[in-house]
């Protein structure tokens, strides 16, 4: 035997080991990467944000202060007026004072001044200045140009004096008075240099960069003198107060300087990981194999001919043929007492079921793990269970899940016979039909109460769960097991009378109709009597179909009886309705009828047999009926429009009114109008009524209520609605515009 496991376990470990270490040591170095530039990142982010919003918060808070002290400081309106500055010179020195106070105060404010339009007079920090003097005139007239700009202008030069060096500013103005007054302007100037300052006080040059770009995209500043020097841009903020943009990052060079430092140290714990991994196999490698030396030991030691030892195998393969081996074995043997099992008890089953002498009962009984026999067990019964509709379900399951439903079946309730305190052994004993020994033990009554609720519950368990419908035959309760046969053939006699007893989809033994002779003959009187009233047409064969099924569920016929009775009724009735037309003969002979009878021989109760009877007679009486008024159809109508005519005055003219006289009914009469006039009898005589009160209304002085009794109306009331519906206006109105009979009705309908 060759001895390579060892070798090939401990080789085999190798190659995903070395993979898994290199992975890791490349995905350690990308991890420190990624996070240490996402830490960068997050942290630039963070200083140009401080940034952005220190600068915004000091230009807010220079515009805050400027118009608080403008608001709130009355020299500064009273400087507006011309008159009254003229008057009180100190107004000019007030907000000299003010405007030099508010510049002292904040080092970014560089100058103000106040532009009063009025006399076109300057007043800054210095003094009062003329507008053709002043050395700001052209912001002054832009500014003018477009008085309702509230934001910061961009970067541009501003001197006060002409002898003064220009300085980069940027700038703010208000309307006077505020918010929107017309008389003046303040202006407000921030000094450039001041912002740069402020801003490379909160960057360090040594590390990080930051560039400031105007809308245009055009640098107003940067924090280190050569922009090819800087790095990579890592953020970019934008302050909304001025439109600019603050891209920072890190100053090429210093970039991740430390993630070198970490790298060595990631190496060194990474030679040290693969230095200890490769002992710890080597050591686990040798404590694993010892098993399977153990294992091999014991192998080798069995002295079996034809084993196969002979061949030349490594460790592995030897253990995998004798383990395959003795569960081929094992397989083998348990699937043959299973099947004797199975066969045993099947057997066993059927023995007791037939009846026959069984030796040595109770031993088999025991063997087999059944029916316990112990004295607590003392009555037992037999249990038919049958699949109802079997046909559908053939057809909707194949062959493989009809098996499986038919043993999650059994399973389910031999269960829930034990949940009623029962023991339980089913067994198949037809392609549709389960059987069930029970035993049970206490009085008759109280066992068979618990039977009847065991099956109740199962067949609506099954009914929930499996959508499937089971119908229960149980037997009558005997004493002992060897006697099973007295309930099972009971049992069975049961499932004969499915329509008449199984209302709840269980039949119990004790309801069997006794052995008496069968009245076939009532049965069949009652149906000729039914044919002799259909073929009269006189609606009263219903009263014999009810009874008809009245005595069929009084009787308890078996099954096939019942359907062989209809079966009868049904060829009496063709033979006396067959030749009548055409469309009465396909009810009794050809596809329709074939298909009908299928359709009865599936019903599986006697409430949906009623049903389905009560629908196709009626049907059929539907036919005759038609059939047999049509031959005088033309003729009757007439006849029936022309009584109308002459009678349509009298307030009792209705369709029972017509049914008594002309001997039809009220609905046949109303289908007859529809299809002659293609109109209601009612809007027939209706219309015929309103064509007279118009002529009453128009040719007579008759009240309304005279013409209402004339046209068939108990009251006036009624009338006026009825008469406003159809023509279109009272009688009262139709009387005073002196209408003519029909034109009212007519200029209604356009």
């Amino acid at each position: 035997m060759k001895k390579n496991w060892y070798r090939r376990m401990l080789l085999s470990y190798f190659p995903i080991f070395l993979f898994t270490v290199t992975i890791l040591i490349f995905l350690s170095f990308i991890m420190v990467n990624e996070i240490s530039h996402k830490e960068t990142v997050k942290a630039d982010r963070i200083s140009t944000g401080y940034i952005t919003d220190t600068l915004t918060r000091s230009l807010r808070g220079i515009e805050s202060n400027v118009l608080e002290e403008v608001e709130k400081n009355a020299h500064y309106r009273e400087f507006l007026n011309v008159e009254r500055t003229q008057e009180n010179r100190e107004v000019i020195f007030n907000v000299v004072n003010s405007m030099r106070s508010l510049i002292a105060n904040d080092s970014l404010l560089d100058s103000m001044y106040v532009y009063r339009i009025e006399d076109k007079q300057v007043l800054t920090r210095i003094g009062l200045v003329a507008y053709e003097d002043f050395a700001d005139r052209s912001f002054l007239d832009q500014a003018l140009k477009n008085a309702s700009y509230q934001g910061w202008s961009s970067i541009r030069n501003y001197h006060e004096l002409s002898m003064e060096s220009d300085k980069r500013v940027i700038t703010m103005y208000k309307r006077e008075p505020l918010p929107f007054g017309t008389e003046g302007l303040v202006v407000i100037n921030v000094n450039m240099y001041a912002v740069e300052r402020l801003i490379q006080s909160m960057k360090s040059d040594s590390v990080t960069f930051l560039h400031i770009k105007d809308k245009e995209g055009k640098l107003l500043f940067s924090t280190v003198p050569n922009q090819e020097d800087s790095g990579k841009v890592l953020n970019q903020v934008t302050l909304d107060l001025m439109g600019w943009t603050f891209e920072s990052g890190i100053v090429a060079g210093q970039l991740f300087l430390w993630v070198s430092v970490i790298s060595y140290v990631w190496v060194v714990i990474g030679l040290l990981t693969v230095v200890f991994a490769i002992f710890y196999i080597i050591y686990i490698t040798r404590k694993n194999y010892k098993p399977i030396r153990v294992m091999m030991n014991r192998i080798e030691s069995i002295q079996l001919q034809n084993d196969g030892f002979s061949i030349k195998m490594d460790e592995l393969s030897l253990i995998d043929r004798t383990l395959e081996n003795l569960i081929q074995q094992t397989e083998d043997y348990d699937k043959e007492q299973n099947e004797n099992l199975l066969v045993g008890r099947k057997q066993l089953f059927f023995e007791l079921i037939q009846g026959e002498d069984v030796p040595h009962m109770n031993e088999r009984l025991h063997k087999l793990k059944l029916l316990p026999e112990g004295r607590e067990v003392l009555q037992f019964a037999f249990i038919v269970v049958e699949i109802g509709h079997y046909g559908q379900f053939r057809s909707g399951f194949s062959v493989r899940d009809q098996n499986t439903l038919k043993f999650a079946l059994s399973n389910v309730l031999q269960e829930l016979a034990r949940d009623e305190e029962m023991q339980a052994w089913a067994e198949w004993i037809g392609e549709s039909r389960m059987g069930i020994i029970v035993g049970i033990s206490g009085g008759e009554r109280e066992a068979k109460e618990h039977i009847r609720q065991f099956a109740e519950k199962g067949s609506l368990w099954v009914t929930e769960n499996l959508r499937m419908s089971l119908t229960f035959g149980i037997g009558p309760l005997i004493q002992g097991l060897e006697k099973i046969t007295s309930s099972y053939k009971p049992a069975v006699e049961a499932m004969h009378h499915k329509m008449s007893l199984g209302k709840d989809a269980v039949i119990m033994s004790e309801d069997l109709p006794g052995q008496k002779a069968r009245k076939s003959y009532k049965h069949l009187q009652l149906a000729a009597d039914l044919v002799r009233e259909f073929r009269l047409s006189t609606g009263e064969w219903r009263i014999h179909f009810e009874q008809i099924f009245e005595s069929l569920e009084a009787d308890c016929l078996k099954d096939e009886d019942i359907r062989m009775l209809l079966q009868t009724m049904m060829d009496m009735l063709g033979s006396e309705l067959g030749n009548v037309s055409e469309d009465l003969r396909e009810h009794f002979a050809g596809e329709k009828a074939e298909q009908w009878k299928q359709t009865m021989e599936e019903t599986a109760t006697l409430e949906q047999l009623r049903s389905l009877f009560l629908e196709h007679l009626t049907e059929i009486y539907r036919l005759y009926v038609a059939y047999c008024e049509t031959k005088n159809h033309k003729a009757m109508i007439n006849e029936m429009k022309a009584y109308i005519e002459e009678n349509f005055v009298d307030p009792d003219l209705s369709l029972k009114h017509l049914s008594d006289r002309f001997h039809i009914s009220g609905k046949y009469a109303s289908y007859l109008f529809k299809e002659e006039f293609n109109m209601k009898f009612v809007d027939f005589i209706v219309q015929l009524r309103m064509e007279h009160a118009e002529g009453l209304l128009a040719e007579t002085e008759d009240s309304v209520q005279s013409i209402a009794l004339q046209v068939g109306y108990a009251n006036s009331i009624t009338f006026g609605r009825v008469f406003k519906r159809v023509v279109g206006v009272t009688p009262g109105d139709y009387r005073k515009l002196k209408l003519k009979p029909g034109k009212a009705r007519h200029t209604g309908h356009l």
